[in-house]
């Protein structure tokens, strides 16, 4: 009989740590795009955001408070990602934002805009979960010259 070796998969940690700083930076530059192009027109934004909800018997004022903080939010924890600054701050901001926003697409049976803000929880996910390998950013310098 003829015995098969398996060669164990190993991942290097400066690998990994690469591997998460570029998805941070890049779902960073995201949610910091999000939010620009949106911060020079919040009223419109908002406005938007009721419209959208108009055929849903939610008062327009639970929409206009949430719907304002939406671009601000994404500006500062998109900024945050980016630099690596405050990432597990961000990061929890970042995914309490989700949790409304997933609230609102599903009361409009937006399955596949709920299908995409998934795809942002699972980054959330996996960028919270693995935070430990956090060690090309600003965060980490900071704790090392400390």
């Amino acid at each position: 009989m003829i015995q098969k070796t398996y060669s164990e998969i190993r991942l290097r940690q400066g690998d990994i740590a690469l591997a998460y700083a570029l998805l941070r930076i890049v779902f960073g530059i995201n949610f910091f795009v999000h939010g620009l192009v949106r911060i020079g027109n919040i009223p419109g934004f908002v406005q938007g955001q009721i419209d959208l909800y108009q055929e849903i018997a939610i008062p327009s004022f639970l929409l206009a408070g949430p719907a304002f903080l939406i671009p601000i939010v994404e500006l500062i924890v998109g900024f945050l990602l980016i630099l690596g600054l405050k990432t597990r701050i961000a990061l929890i901001a970042g995914f309490l934002l989700m949790m409304p926003l997933m609230f609102g697409v599903c009361l409009l049976q937006k399955w596949d805009v709920a299908g995409s803000q998934l795809t942002y929880c699972l980054i959330y996910f996996i960028l919270l979960a693995a935070h430990q390998y956090d060690l090309i950013s600003l965060d980490h310098w900071r704790r090392r010259n400390v």
